[in-house]
């Protein structure tokens, strides 16, 4: 197939573990031969070919043909039949614009998986939506990861969990560590008080630019005898070596680090010694190919290491997944945040001190207040039950009677055939006129735009509610407002006065 030639891509079709996904008369308009011509059911099409909309989808996502978790079957599923419908975008991939530098104290946030991002991974699709239904399916282990937390005793060093090591990374920020300075790509996570850096030498680290301590005149390593090795996960000492080691399992991954000071520069400002795990050897999943900058609340964080620099206190702007560059930015300390907010009270929950919690009253579809049980929205600090906001999630999670009360008043107002769509059970392919959703906190209600409420295939008029019950097989008894709820909104998490307040702000001008 040459340039300007177009063949039929006809009754494509192909089987995920979920069940059966079938295009039927798509284009595939190609520069270069390729005999790729089925690919573009399950994912993006080749690079030197384009897709003209097909005249019929149908899909399927009830069944199984294979072995596996059903949740995580129908989410396989969802990415086949999502990237079928949204593969048109991935005709052209406009120049990636420059990144704002970082100023003052305020840090640009980039999507790890966008079209422009700094990670340079091939998971960086040019179709908004393709990208969208990526996350759909990491999604559910992000929910187990929240889910799970435990209860501790005690308050362990700044390093991450093994479960927490594992999770894919949703927004980064780039930072300077040591001295002279060395570039590192961080991910940001809310609801995560980790501090983890790969290392020079570290055996199954996937990154081409781990930091190398070797180098930095200001480096240090924690030694064995100091409170913060005796907090530390698993904590050793070698025979030859006085420093302190770590050891973190979990099912088939393990990691092995060596506690380690540093110092650490984000935007204009420097945190002279900065507490983090210096990764060593990772087995079984593949760590991912960042560090990690834990903004949770707990006792060692990145938040807690740095309060006397910026007092507990940070905000974000997400941009629109639309956005060409899917750049934000990341606001550190009390100057330059909104001083007209609305603002709802953080709650405190011990036994999970990382998350933020906060207590959402009800939900609102146009002007009528949902049917909600009150136990659905409970805030319970010995289950873990409550609402949090979550920056690593991308869609809002609700529980089980909450969404049913949302999807119901939602389709009853549409008015139309409904379809499911992988992980989505609320999808229309005709135009329909989407009601408003507004989240009702106490103090404060956030009316969601429609770009917030709803996936919009790129090209047809396929439709679905961005926002879905947990998973299958997750026990969850957590809302979790995520990151498409939250995009174009400035995200104030004020700790010492404990609140959380959102204000409409176009993040970004693209």
């Amino acid at each position: 197939m040459h340039a300007s030639t177009a063949r039929p891509h006809g009754r494509a079709r192909t089987r995920s573990r979920a069940g059966r996904v079938v295009l039927r008369h798509a284009w595939l308009t190609c520069s270069a031969p390729t005999s790729r011509s089925r690919y573009i059911v399950y994912g993006r099409p080749p690079a030197n070919c384009r897709v003209s909309p097909p005249t019929s989808i149908d899909w399927s996502c009830a069944g199984r043909d294979g072995g596996g978790k059903p949740e995580m079957d129908r989410m396989l599923c969802s990415i086949a039949v999502l990237s079928v419908l949204v593969a048109g975008a991935a005709a052209s991939h406009p120049s990636c614009p420059a990144t704002p530098p970082d100023t003052g104290a305020t840090l640009q946030v980039s999507h790890a998986f966008g079209p422009c991002s700094p990670l340079g991974t091939e998971a960086a699709a040019p179709s908004w939506a393709g990208f969208l239904a990526d996350q759909a399916a990491r999604d559910a282990s992000r929910l187990l990861y929240l889910d799970s937390l435990a209860v501790r005793g005690r308050a362990y060093a700044p390093v991450a969990s093994g479960r927490q090591l594992l999770q894919s990374p949703t927004y980064v920020v780039r930072a300077r560590l040591g001295t002279p300075a060395q570039q590192l790509l961080l991910a940001v996570d809310t609801s995560n008080d980790a501090a983890w850096i790969p290392c020079s030498g570290c055996a199954g680290c996937p990154t081409e630019t781990p930091f190398k301590p070797a180098e930095s005149t200001s480096y240090r390593a924690v030694p064995c005898g100091s409170p913060l090795c005796m907090q530390a996960p698993n904590p050793s000492c070698s025979p030859n070596s006085m420093s302190c080691g770590f050891s973190l399992s979990y099912a088939d991954s393990s990691l092995q680090a060596a506690l380690s000071q540093d110092s650490l520069a984000v935007a204009n400002d420097v945190v002279k010694t900065y507490t983090f795990g210096c990764l060593q050897k990772a087995t079984g999943t593949a760590a991912p190919p960042q560090g990690l900058l834990g903004l949770g609340r707990g006792p060692l964080s990145f938040l807690s290491q740095t309060k006397d620099m910026y007092g507990a206190t940070f905000s974000y702007c997400l941009p629109s997944f639309k956005s060409l560059n899917f750049s934000g930015t990341l606001r550190l300390g009390r100057n330059g945040q909104p001083q007209r907010i609305k603002t709802t009270p953080l709650l405190a929950n011990p036994h999970r001190s990382s998350l933020y919690y906060v207590n959402m009253t009800g939900i609102r579809v146009g002007k009528k207040v949902l049917p909600i049980p009150a136990s659905a929205l409970a805030f319970d600090p010995a289950t873990g039950a409550g609402t949090v906001v979550d920056s690593g999630t991308m869609f809002t999670r609700l529980v089980a009677p909450a969404y049913a009360a949302l999807r119901d008043e939602v389709r009853h107002r549409i008015r139309a055939p409904v379809s499911s769509l992988g992980g989505f059970d609320t999808c229309y392919n005709t135009t329909v006129a989407w009601p408003p959703v507004t989240l009702m906190f106490d103090g404060m209600q956030v009316t969601l735009p429609e770009d917030n409420v709803v996936i919009h295939t790129t090209y047809g008029t396929t439709s679905c509610l961005a926002m879905a019950a947990a998973p299958d097989g997750v026990n969850t008894v957590l809302n979790v407002i995520a990151s498409m709820q939250q995009q174009n909104h400035r995200v104030l998490f004020d700790v010492p006065n404990g609140r959380v307040g959102f204000s409409r702000e176009q993040c970004t001008a693209a």
